[in-house]
């Protein structure tokens, strides 16, 4: 279950510093020509304090990188490596942003502040450490919208023009540049401890588990701390992966550093909404093998989930890690079942009938090419609710197996908010997106953004509005 944003006041607790230079490097922010504020987190900034902060204020912090009371003295760059679609990578680490503060949220987790764009960085390469303004744009859709729909996702909590421009090779330049600043429940990776397993650091593996154990998931380290850690992993991927697939959301580079340890999806790049419901979707054009295709997704994430078992046995036996990374399959089948009924705003029946109803609706989706989003808000509650452009489909042969299965599934939807009342359903799809950019690019207007961010968050609070059972 994803967590509402909570009024707190300011908690600053920068634990990472019990491992301070055997995770990362301190780093100090490029020097930015402008500071322009974009986009500021006005629904998170209260959850953890900030809410009182002037804009300049703001600016200070989250643009020219002035340390927050009491946190970090200087931003670290953390260290790690990872498998680059199924290829060993040591060569990365935090090559365009850092850690720039943690602190504790109204919920009482420890949250941190990373950042994008902030600049080069020991593990930069050959890039230039920045990013794009459309890159931070799309982030700031991809999360919202995530968020909306029960993913646990980072949240976008601040973009800032820089005044740069950059050039790149993958869309029109010279193009403007931003730095941007993410709120998420830590930034360890899976491959954090593949870094620590290949150069043979037991201690620090031993302690990085230790650390993931108490701050990420409050739990006392017990007799088996390596498998106490992976069994937690496992099931809150598990739920991750089930929770792309009810969102009809394809990430788009499943690589193992891209994969945190508390499930918390981050780091959006070529993602994509599906338009219709297509397993062979694929969100990156650089993905010629289908590897992190939308019905993939499952699959990827549990091939990451083995390196991170393997990477445990530097210190812990076989024997301690395979009950938890044998249970992970039965975990997704388990959550897909639970993350598709509450999209769909039924209650479950038990496993077999659930699976017989999510078979059904594969195969009236894949068959019929209808809406994605169209289907579960036309659906929502388990039976049609309204005249729909795609009553036709509903009519169809193909449907008729979906219909019948749904039939008996009791609702627990609540229908009181505004939207469900709405002709159509809020969707992400790719033209949107880059009409939204191009107003931008073009007539530097955010409106279409500021609206969009809107009508996200309205979605977002019809579909909590769950009836009591």
């Amino acid at each position: 279950m994803t967590i509402a944003p909570q009024a707190a006041a300011y908690h600053a607790d920068p634990r990472i510093e019990t491992l301070e230079g055997r995770l990362s490097d301190p780093v100090s922010a490029a020097i930015f020509p402008k500071t322009i504020l974009r986009f500021r987190n006005r629904r998170w900034d209260k959850a953890v304090g900030l809410d009182t902060l002037s804009d300049e204020q703001w600016i200070a912090h989250f643009g020219r990188f002035e340390p927050l009371p009491r946190n970090l003295p200087q931003p670290l760059a953390l260290r790690y490596h990872g498998h680059q679609f199924r290829n060993y990578n040591p060569d990365i680490g935090d090559g365009r942003g850092f850690l720039f503060a943690q602190l504790r949220d109204g919920a009482g987790r420890l949250l941190d502040l990373g950042t994008k764009g902030s600049g080069q960085t020991p593990y930069s390469r050959f890039g230039d450490g920045r990013l794009t303004l459309k890159g931070g744009m799309r982030e700031i859709l991809a999360t919202e919208m995530l968020e909306a729909l029960g993913v646990e996702t980072s949240k976008t909590f601040s973009i800032i023009e820089t005044g740069e421009a950059l050039q790149r090779n993958d869309e029109p330049s010279p193009t403007r540049a931003a730095v941007m600043v993410r709120l998420s429940h830590g930034h360890i990776r899976i491959g954090s401890f593949q870094r620590l397993a290949t150069l043979g650091e037991a201690d620090v593996m031993r302690d990085l588990i230790g650390y993931t154990l108490t701050h990420l998931y409050d739990e006392t380290p017990g007799n088996t701390p390596a498998g106490q850690l992976l069994d937690l992993v496992c099931r809150r991927t598990a739920r991750l992966a089930a929770s792309y697939m009810a969102a009809g959301f394809v990430h788009g580079v499943l690589n193992s550093d891209n994969i945190n340890v508390t499930g918390e999806s981050f780091d959006y790049g070529p993602w994509r909404w599906l338009p219709t419901w297509d397993p062979n979707f694929t969100a990156a054009y650089f993905d010629s093998q289908g590897l992190y295709a939308f019905g993939r997704q499952a699959q990827a994430i549990h091939w990451d989930v083995v390196q991170l078992a393997k990477a445990l046995r530097t210190v812990a036996e076989a024997e301690e890690l395979a009950p938890a990374l044998d249970a992970w399959p039965a975990h997704y089948e388990g959550e897909v079942i639970q993350a598709l009924c509450t999209r769909l705003g039924i209650v479950s029946q038990g496993a077999e009938t659930d699976l017989a109803l999510i078979q059904a609706m594969d195969e009236a989706l894949q068959q019929t090419k209808v809406g994605v989003d169209r289907f579960f808000f036309d659906w929502r509650g388990g039976q049609r609710r309204a005249a729909s452009p795609a009553d036709a489909i509903y009519e169809s042969d193909a449907f008729k197996g979906f219909a019948t299965a749904v039939a008996p599934y009791r609702s627990n939807a609540s229908f009181d908010h505004g939207y469900w009342s709405d002709a159509n359903p809020c969707s992400m799809l790719i033209d949107e997106v880059e009409a939204i950019w191009s107003a931008i690019d073009e007539r530097d207007d955010w409106e279409p953004l500021n609206m969009k961010v809107d009508a996200i968050r309205r979605m977002g609070e019809a579909m909590r509005g769950v009836a009591m059972l």
